[in-house]
């Protein structure tokens, strides 16, 4: 009767609440928003409320992605990937042990928190200049600039979670015997987790918002090319196309992310679990 009744709240607590429409790994409730913002747009502008030379129809610009294929649209989305990445790991690859040395050694991070404290406070496009000077026009400063931008978050993260380990856990782990480096491992790592993975994910929105900034710097390929391209030309349609395939390679790399954390935190009793 126990186990029955265990096994009831199991499932009580895994039924999502509320229900969600969803198809196989899409949740038709996210479509809803931007669905009803693309034809209450495309009526605007087919009962002249809103001048299509200004804001074109979803349907030019469906003809505009067209146009863009031919003319090398997926080239454009590859080089803009690969620059995001590459910036992104640099920056996640900097900021975890960093993070984690700050988080845990007050005199590192007397040290060391400071100095970054203030550069976070540089705006990107203020790095563009230096960056140019130092590095040229090639792919190093572009790189360079998403990294620092994905830096700072993980950073934060990484360390707001670590100084947020419950104190009991850790006295718990010195009464058991463990040395600095299990207690890393099998305490504050652990614990740190959820944090870090929402610095990660700001970090990798941040990395694509820092892609446009440092596809300005001479770059031939990209969306942020695309972007300029379009307002040299005076083609809003190319300008909305390139700002439309941000935000949907940003949503995507987001969800797979999103997806990882929850392998990677699928031990945890939170409320995220009972939703579903």
């Amino acid at each position: 009767m126990t186990d029955l009744s265990e096994r009831q709240a199991r499932e009580a607590r895994a039924t999502p609440l509320p229900a969600r429409l969803r198809l196989p790994g899409l949740n038709l409730w996210g479509l809803l928003v931007p669905a009803l913002a693309l034809g209450g747009l495309e009526a605007a502008v087919a009962f002249g409320l809103v001048p299509a030379r200004l804001m074109p129809p979803p349907s030019a610009i469906l003809e505009t992605f067209r146009e863009l294929y031919d003319q090398g649209l997926v080239t454009h989305l590859a080089v803009s990937t690969a620059r995001v990445l590459a910036g992104y790991a640099l920056g996640v690859v900097l900021a975890v042990p960093i993070g984690a040395l700050v988080g845990l050694n007050r005199r590192a991070e007397s040290l060391l928190d400071p100095t970054f404290q203030a550069l976070r406070a540089i705006p990107g496009l203020a790095w563009v200049p230096l960056l140019l000077l130092w590095l040229g026009i090639d792919e190093g400063p572009k790189v360079t600039l998403i990294a620092i931008g994905s830096f700072f978050p993980v950073y934060l993260g990484l360390i707001a979670g670590i100084r947020n380990v419950d104190r009991k856990l850790v006295e718990v782990g010195e009464m058991y015997g463990l040395g600095p480096v299990a207690l890393v491992r099998r305490i504050f790592l652990p614990a740190a987790l959820p944090s870090l993975f929402t610095g990660l994910r700001q970090g990798l929105s941040l990395a694509w918002m820092c892609l446009v900034a440092a596809e300005l710097i001479a770059a031939t390929q990209g969306i942020g090319y695309l972007l300029t391209d379009g307002r040299e030309v005076s083609r809003p349609d190319i300008v909305i196309a390139a700002i439309l395939m941000l935000a949907l390679l940003g949503k995507l790399s987001d969800t797979l992310l999103k997806r990882l954390e929850r392998r990677a935190l699928h031990w945890r009793d939170s409320f995220e679990t009972r939703l579903g």
